[in-house]
């Protein structure tokens, strides 16, 4: 019996010292991957271009943060002629400051972001639910330029959700139109 006790007190050392040893190397791994990022990551300029880590770490934590209701949500307002055009005029007059008239971003103030404004056009976007566009320009997106809406009706978002999903049919004269929206400076009055 004291021979079985023994191989069961050297089998147990045995697993202790494994379990210690991947302990021990999950652990190198996980600071060598820290110390990697440090050492490459350009700091919290809005100016760097991120990391891949950072872009998917980024689209990972947004897409867990849209409530599972939010998502599924539908449009109840078709999209009409009449009804994209006083959409683009909305988007024209406070969207298109950071998104561009035809939603790719490209814009003075959302090359300066970080995240820079994502392209309403893209694939991106385009794959995402009504509901989910509507919850982002309702509530905006934490830690990003994109400000919460509250004050706009429910109505007024969920035509700017049909307004970007019309994007990449807008025609340049459509684009063209809006311009006479776009506000004129950023700022609501002058600066004294």
């Amino acid at each position: 019996m004291a021979w079985a006790r023994e191989i069961e007190k050297l089998a147990m050392r045995k697993w202790i010292w494994r379990t210690l040893i991947i302990a021990a190397v999950f652990a190198a791994g996980v600071l060598l991957s820290a110390w990697f990022w440090l050492q490459h990551a350009r700091g919290f300029s809005a100016h760097a271009q991120p990391t891949s880590m950072e872009v998917m770490m980024a689209h990972m934590m947004r897409d867990m943060a849209m409530p599972a209701k939010a998502a599924r949500m539908k449009n109840p307002y078709p999209a009409t002629a009449a009804t994209i055009e006083m959409a683009s005029q909305h988007f024209a007059a406070h969207c298109a400051l950071c998104h561009n008239n035809n939603g790719d971003g490209k814009t003075d103030l959302g090359k300066d972001m970080y995240p820079h404004p994502p392209n309403l056009a893209g694939r991106q976007t385009q794959t995402k639910s009504d509901g989910e566009l509507f919850y982002a320009i309702r509530n905006g997106i934490r830690m990003s330029g994109m400000p919460a809406w509250p004050e706009d009706s429910r109505r007024e978002i969920w035509e700017l959700v049909n307004f970007i999903r019309n994007l990449p049919r807008q025609t340049p004269q459509q684009r063209q139109e809006m311009k006479r929206y776009n506000p004129k400076t950023i700022f609501p009055e002058p600066i004294m």
